[in-house]
């Protein structure tokens, strides 16, 4: 089975977010796919189904993570309709629209040198609430001073539930997960933590278990253009580039946007490079 291998958010190889994307993953049931993701050892993969030869640019996609699948992910998204773009050879830009489990998202690309870019629409974001949580700088190892004073925590979603802690400028250089998140962020109604230095527009994001680290985080990064938006921090219509993987060695760059849709209603755009690094097979399959 062929797959490629991608780095979403960097207009160059061996920079960004890494991927596996498996452009007809056809016959692969989820326990293959996700044995698959576990071999080949990238943050995630992405499994790609096509529908009739009429359907036009419009493919089933499911990812995973190294324990499970997941509802929605954005770098993936963005890697796997870039693929597509190249296979395709197309010399124009083109909307691929591609159905996960928690929504169908359009990702529009176009070929931008030697690299893709590809801007993803994930909708409109849901704000789910603005807990007030005892001790939370400490989740991150970080003093209460560290977190930002005129900005809330606040669970965001596109798809998946993030609470976005924002923080002030340099205290993501100290932050690290002290212990596992999962059953605090449950209480909140969140699924994943992200720090947002809102004034330099840098995140970090890792597992809830603080073991690892992810280079760029596009899910949380709709949810960020949505939470700026709301606290008018970000104009509409505008893009911004928020940044991540400095502290892994891998600079990142994710232009983010976000448009109004009604009174407190926004939907979101994550947009960025994707660089082809490689190609291979499994000749085996699980």
């Amino acid at each position: 089975m062929r797959f490629l291998h991608v780095n979403v958010f960097s207009e160059v190889p061996y920079g960004g977010n890494s991927l596996a994307v498996f452009p007809d993953a056809t016959g692969l049931d989820p326990g293959q796919m996700l044995r698959i993701t576990q071999e080949l050892r990238h943050f995630e993969s992405v499994f790609l189904f096509p529908w009739s030869a009429d359907a036009g640019p419009r493919f089933q996609a499911r990812v995973f993570d190294l324990y499970e699948e997941l509802d929605f992910a954005g770098h993936p998204v963005i890697g796997a309709a870039a693929v597509l773009h190249h296979l395709a050879g197309m010399g124009r830009p083109v909307d691929w629209t591609l159905e996960l489990k928690a929504r169908t998202v359009r990702v529009k690309v176009r070929q931008d040198g030697r690299a893709y870019e590809g801007v993803l629409d994930q909708g409109e974001a849901s704000f789910l609430g603005q807990p007030e949580i005892e001790g939370l700088a400490s989740w991150f190892d970080l003093e209460p001073r560290d977190l930002h004073p005129g900005l809330p925590p606040q669970v965001v979603s596109t798809g998946l539930r993030y609470l976005i802690v924002p923080v002030r400028p340099g205290a993501l250089d100290r932050a690290r997960v002290r212990f596992d998140l999962t059953e605090p962020l449950q209480r909140v109604g969140a699924q994943f933590a992200y720090l947002l230095d809102a004034d330099e527009l840098e995140g970090r994001h890792w597992n809830n278990d603080g073991i690892l680290e992810d280079v760029a985080t596009g899910s949380a990064a709709g949810c960020v253009a949505a939470y700026l938006r709301r606290h008018e921090r970000l104009a509409a219509e505008r893009a911004v580039t928020l940044r991540q993987g400095r502290h892994m060695g891998r600079p990142s760059s994710m232009a983010i946007g976000a448009y109004d849709i009604g009174p407190g209603r926004h939907g979101v755009t994550v947009g960025g490079h994707v660089s082809l690094v490689a190609e291979g097979h499994l000749t085996e399959l699980p």
